[in-house]
C-alpha cells in the first residue's frame, strides 16, 4: 500500500475504483434480507395451501352434465364398472325364480284321520248292514247310491268283507298304524288346494315351514302336495293296506273331507325373494385402454351410463397413476402458483407497497385467496353427480375481486383475481372456456366498479357482469362446438344469476369490509359528510368560523383532487373534520377571535405554539372517540405535516434578537408533529388549507394575486419536503394549483359597487 503523499500508479487507481453494485447483486442483496425472506416463505406456504386445496397432484374430472364431446372419448386406463342395469335384471330373474313360501298347519289332517277311525269303529260295531246308519256306509262307497234303495246281497257281502278287516283289537291297531303311515307324508309336507299364484316362472317346488319353526324349511314338489283328485293320498293308502278295495273305500270317505293345510306366507316369500336377489353377484363390465366411453355429439346426461363410465375410468386412472407422476404435477402447480405470487409481490413493490409493507395485510390477502379457491371449488368437486350445473364458483371469485378493488387499486385486484382464476381452472378442470368466462366476468366487475356513490351501484355491477358472463359462456360454447340448446343456455343463465347475486351480496357485506380493512367508499363518505354529524354540529356551535373555513377548504380540495383523478369526496369530507380539534380552544385561533384581543398576547411564543399544535392531537382524539374511520383520522394528523408555525417562530426569533442572553430558538419546537402527507388526498388537503387561510390576507384578491399566492404557498410546501411521501408529481402539483386558483377566483369574484358602498 502506498505511503501517504506517494503518487499511486494507474493500475492502483483503477483497482481502487469501486463501482456501484449491479442489478443481480442488488437483487440478491434484497432477497437476503430477513423481512423479504419471511414474505417469500409466507407466499410459498400459501401456494402449498393452494396445492392442497385443489388437490393438484391429480388432474380434475373435466366432464360436466350437458357437455357435448366433439370427438369420441376413449379410456386412458383399463377398468371394470358395475353394470347396475344388468345386475338389476339378473336380480329380478332371481326374484321370479325364488319359490313361494307356505306355512303348514297339519291339524285338519289329524282331525280327518281321527274322524275316519271313529267312523270305522262305528262301522265294526254293527253286525249287519241293516244295523247301522246307511249314511255312514254310503261315505265309504266309491260311487254311493243316490236313490237310497235297500242294500242287495252283493252290497251285504262287500260290507262284511270291509268290516272283517277291522274286527278285533289287533286288526284295529294295525289299521291305526297303517292310517298313520298313510297320512304321515301329508301331515309333514301338507296339502295345497291349488297351484301357486301366477306372476313367477312355472314353479314346480315350494318351501314349507311350520308356524313354530320358521327357520326349518322343506323343499316340496307342488305335485306331491296338490290335492287335485287325491291321487297321491290314494296311492299312499294302497301302499299301507293289502286290500285295494279297503284302500278305495277309505279314500272315498277321506276325499270329500280333505282341506288344504298350506297357506301362502307373503312376508316370508318376499324375504326369500330378497335373499335370492342378494345372492346374485354384481355384473361387471370390463374395459381396456382405448375403448370408447362416450360418442361424439352425444350430450352427457346426468346419471347416464356414459357419465358413470367416464367417472369410473377417471377413478381407475387416478389410482393407477404412479407416485412420481403425482409429485411431478403437484410440484409443477406449486411452482406456477408460487411464481405468480412472486410476480404479484414484485408488482406491489413497484406500484403499491402498502400490502407488501404490512405482513398482516399480506397474510390477510393470501388467506382470502386460499379461502376463495376452497369455497369456489367446493360446489364443483362433485358436479358430475349433480343434475344441474350451478356454476356457483363465480360467486366467491367476484366477491374476492370486488373486495380487492374496493380495498386496494383495481390493477392489483385484476392481478390477484387472475391468479385465483388460473388456480380455479386448474382445480376445477374448466379448461380454456371456463377460464375465459371466469376471468372475463371478474375483469368486467372490477373495471365497472369505480367509485361507489349509491347503494344500487354494486347491484348494477353484478347485473352488467352477469350479462357479460352469459354472452361469454354462449359465445365460447359455440366456438367450442357446443350446440345452442337447453344445456348451454341454462349454463349461461346460472352464470348470470350468480354474478347478479354477487352484486346483491356485496352490497350487504360492504359495511363489514370497510370496517375490517379500514377503507372508505364514496357511499360511506356521503353518509359521513352529513352536516348533522354530532362533531360537525358541535364545531358549528363552538367555532362557527372554523366550520365555515372547513367547508370552504372542502370545496377547494374536492375540485383540486378531482382534477388529478384523486378522491375528491374524501378530501371534502376530510376537510370538514380536519380542524375539529380547534373546538376545544376556539378563542386561540384567529378566525374565531373576531374583534376581541388575541389571547396569545400574554403567552410566550413556545406556549402559543403548543396551543396551536395541540389541535392536531385533540382532533385525532375526538375522531377516535366518535369512531371516525382511519382515513379521516390520517387526514387530520397529516394536514399540517411537519410544517413550521411561522408566526410564533418569528416572534421567538425577534425576542432572541432583543434579548441576546435568552436561550436558542429550537426550530423543532415550533413544528407540527406530522407525519407528512402520505397520500395525494392528504397533500391536496394541506395545500387547500394553506391557500384558503392565506387568501384571507389579500386586500384586493385579483386573479393575478391569487395565482401568485397559490404558487408561493405550493412552492414553499414543495421545497419544505412536505410532498415527498405523498406520491404527488410536479405535473399533478401544477394541475392542483390551477384548480385552486380557479376555485379562489370564483370565491372572490368581482362584485358591483353600489354608490353608498365603501371598501372594507
Amino acid at each position: 500500500m502506498p505511503t501517504s503523499g506517494q503518487k499511486r500508479t494507474r493500475s492502483e487507481r483503477v483497482a481502487s475504483l469501486a463501482l456501484p453494485p449491479g442489478q443481480w447483486e442488488r437483487a440478491w442483496s434484497s432477497l437476503s434480507r430477513r423481512d423479504v425472506l419471511g414474505r417469500i416463505a409466507l407466499a410459498l406456504l400459501m401456494a402449498l395451501a393452494m396445492v392442497v386445496v385443489i388437490r393438484a397432484w391429480d388432474p380434475p374430472f373435466a366432464y360436466r352434465t350437458g357437455y357435448v364431446p366433439p370427438r369420441n372419448i376413449v379410456a386412458r386406463a383399463a377398468f371394470t364398472q358395475d353394470d347396475r342395469d344388468a345386475t338389476n335384471a339378473a336380480r329380478q330373474i332371481a326374484r321370479n325364480q325364488a319359490p313361494f313360501v307356505y306355512v303348514h298347519d297339519p291339524e285338519p289332517l289329524i282331525q280327518v284321520r281321527a274322524s275316519l277311525r271313529n267312523a270305522v269303529v262305528e262301522l265294526t260295531s254293527a253286525a249287519t248292514l241293516e244295523d247301522m246308519d246307511p249314511q255312514v256306509w254310503a261315505q265309504f262307497q266309491p260311487a254311493p247310491d243316490e236313490g237310497g234303495s235297500p242294500p242287495d246281497k252283493a252290497e251285504q257281502e262287500a260290507f262284511q268283507r270291509f268290516r272283517a278287516e277291522f274286527i278285533g283289537r289287533e286288526k284295529l291297531a294295525r289299521f291305526d298304524r297303517a292310517l298313520v303311515a298313510a297320512f304321515a307324508p301329508f301331515e309333514q309336507r301338507g296339502l295345497l288346494a291349488k297351484p301357486p299364484p301366477p306372476g313367477k316362472a312355472d314353479q314346480e317346488e315350494i318351501l314349507v315351514h311350520s308356524a313354530d319353526q320358521l327357520e326349518t324349511r322343506n323343499v316340496v314338489k307342488v305335485s306331491e302336495v296338490l290335492i287335485g283328485d287325491g291321487t297321491a293320498l290314494r296311492e299312499s293308502l294302497l301302499a299301507q293296506f293289502e286290500s285295494a278295495e279297503v284302500a278305495d273305500r277309505l279314500f272315498a270317505w277321506i276325499q270329500p273331507k280333505l282341506e288344504p293345510t298350506l297357506q301362502l306366507d307373503p312376508a316370508e316369500t318376499r324375504l326369500a325373494e330378497d335373499r335370492a336377489a342378494e345372492a346374485v353377484e354384481m355384473v361387471r363390465m370390463h374395459y381396456k385402454a382405448g375403448d370408447s366411453l362416450a360418442e361424439a355429439g352425444q350430450a352427457l346426461e346426468h346419471d347416464s351410463a356414459e357419465m358413470k363410465r367416464l367417472r369410473r375410468e377417471d377413478q381407475a386412472y387416478l389410482v393407477q397413476r404412479p407416485l412420481s407422476a403425482k409429485l411431478t404435477r403437484a410440484t409443477a402447480v406449486l411452482a406456477m402458483v408460487f411464481g405468480m405470487f412472486i410476480l404479484c409481490g414484485v408488482y406491489m413493490r413497484c406500484r403499491q407497497r402498502g400490502p407488501l409493507a404490512s405482513v398482516t395485510q399480506l397474510t390477510v390477502i393470501l388467506l382470502m385467496a386460499v379461502t376463495t379457491v376452497a369455497v369456489a371449488r367446493w360446489p364443483s368437486a362433485n358436479a358430475w353427480q349433480a343434475e344441474i350445473m350451478w356454476r356457483a364458483e363465480i360467486l366467491p371469485l367476484m366477491l374476492f375481486g370486488m373486495t380487492m378493488a374496493i380495498v386496494y387499486r383495481q390493477e392489483l385486484s385484476l392481478l390477484l383475481t387472475g391468479v385465483i382464476t388460473f388456480v380455479l381452472a386448474l382445480g376445477i378442470g374448466h379448461g380454456l372456456q371456463g377460464f375465459l368466462v371466469l376471468i372475463g366476468v371478474a375483469t368486467t366487475a372490477n373495471l365497472s366498479l369505480g367509485r361507489i356513490r349509491s347503494r344500487s351501484k354494486l347491484i348494477y355491477v353484478g347485473l352488467f357482469a352477469g350479462a357479460v358472463a352469459m354472452l361469454l359462456d354462449i359465445g365460447l360454447g359455440l366456438i367450442n362446438n357446443q350446440p345452442l340448446g337447453r344445456p348451454l343456455l341454462l349454463d349461461a343463465a346460472y352464470y348470470g344469476f350468480w354474478a347478479l347475486a354477487a352484486g346483491f351480496l356485496m352490497t350487504g357485506l360492504l359495511p363489514f369490509i370497510e370496517h375490517l380493512f379500514g377503507v372508505l367508499t364514496d357511499l360511506s363518505l356521503l353518509e359521513l359528510g352529513d352536516v348533522a354529524h354530532p362533531l360537525l354540529q358541535e364545531l358549528v356551535r363552538r367555532a362557527p368560523s372554523t366550520y365555515n373555513h372547513s367547508v370552504t377548504v372542502g370545496s377547494i380540495a374536492e375540485a383540486a383532487a378531482e382534477s388529478i383523478h384523486a378522491r375528491g369526496l374524501l378530501c371534502r369530507v376530510g376537510a370538514y373534520f380536519h380542524d375539529i380539534g380547534k373546538m376545544l380552544k376556539p378563542g386561540y385561533f384567529v378566525e374565531n377571535q373576531g374583534e376581541e384581543a388575541s389571547r396569545h398576547k400574554g403567552l410566550v411564543p413556545a406556549m402559543s405554539t403548543l396551543v396551536i399544535i395541540a389541535h392536531i392531537k385533540d382532533g385525532a382524539d375526538l375522531a377516535r372517540q366518535h369512531r371516525l374511520p382511519q382515513p379521516i383520522i390520517d387526514l387530520i394528523e397529516q394536514h399540517h405535516g411537519t410544517t413550521l408555525v411561522e408566526f410564533f417562530y418569528e416572534r421567538a426569533a425577534e425576542q432572541k434578537q432583543a434579548d441576546p442572553n435568552g436561550g436558542d430558538v429550537d426550530q423543532s419546537t415550533y413544528r407540527y408533529p406530522g407525519p407528512k402527507p402520505q397520500t395525494k388526498e392528504a397533500a391536496v388537503l394541506m395545500l387547500a388549507d394553506n391557500v384558503e387561510s392565506a387568501s384571507r390576507t389579500l386586500v384586493d384578491p385579483t386573479p393575478k394575486r391569487i395565482e401568485s399566492l397559490v404558487r408561493e404557498v405550493a412552492e414553499r410546501r414543495l421545497h419544505g419536503g412536505q410532498f415527498d411521501e405523498s406520491g404527488l408529481t410536479l405535473r399533478e402539483l401544477r394541475t392542483i394549483e390551477k384548480s385552486m386558483v380557479m376555485s379562489l377566483i370564483s370565491i372572490y369574484h368581482g362584485r358591483i359597487k353600489y354608490p353608498d358602498q365603501r371598501t372594507a
